[in-house]
């Protein structure tokens, strides 16, 4: 075996393994389905209605102690709770004030942004997005600004913690944007990074 002979098998094989090899169509992407979690941390802004009392403002921010300045009832930690959780607690306190009796409350929070999704790597604006319930990967990638000019689009690493532990895949997005591939949702935490071509 002669030394060229040698050295272009090693060049075939590092190529390969860069993605220049068969285009993938994620059907080999194991990945465990987005956990939803719902709940609600400093940041996040949620609108709170007392049914019949309209005269409250309704939009409520969560400072960065986890609390919240809430109508009749002040602050109360809300970190860490679900929507309903919040309307519970929230009647709960009402009625053991002797605010109302019979309060009917609905929570429902408009921005998550105590959650995010990060993308690094080959794109325009690297950086951690707020987290949206359903959002995609296309769609995070897009928020990024894009792919810039020397991003690999086939070799893309997407890292998530599971209830096992934190697990990564490769993907390729032009197998979801020709259309091989569906998209892929997101769950708050997960990281993106996009690799370079290589030329």
């Amino acid at each position: 075996m002669t030394k060229a002979y040698t050295v272009a098998v090693l060049l075939i094989t590092f190529l390969a393994q860069q993605g220049c090899g068969p285009r993938t169509d994620n059907s080999q992407v194991h990945l465990e389905p987005p956990a939803e979690n719902t709940t609600v941390g400093a940041g996040d802004v949620f609108t709170l209605q007392i049914v019949g009392e309209k005269e409250l403002p309704t939009e409520f921010q969560i400072d960065s102690d986890g609390n919240v300045d809430l109508p009749y009832i002040h602050r109360v930690q809300v970190e860490g709770l679900e929507p309903q959780e919040i309307a519970a607690l929230v009647r709960r306190r009402l009625i053991k004030a002797k605010i109302l009796s019979d309060p009917s409350v609905i929570v429902r929070v408009e921005q998550y942004n105590s959650k995010h999704v990060t993308v690094l790597g080959q794109v325009q604006k690297p950086g951690s997005f707020p987290f949206t319930p359903g959002i995609s990967l296309i769609q995070v990638v897009s928020l990024a600004g894009g792919l810039n000019a020397v991003a690999n689009s086939d070799r893309v690493n997407l890292t998530r913690r599971t209830k096992d532990g934190t697990k990564s895949v490769l993907v390729s997005l032009d197998a979801i944007m020709e259309g091989r591939s569906p998209d892929i949702p997101l769950q708050a935490g997960d990281q993106i990074y996009i690799h370079e071509r290589v030329f």
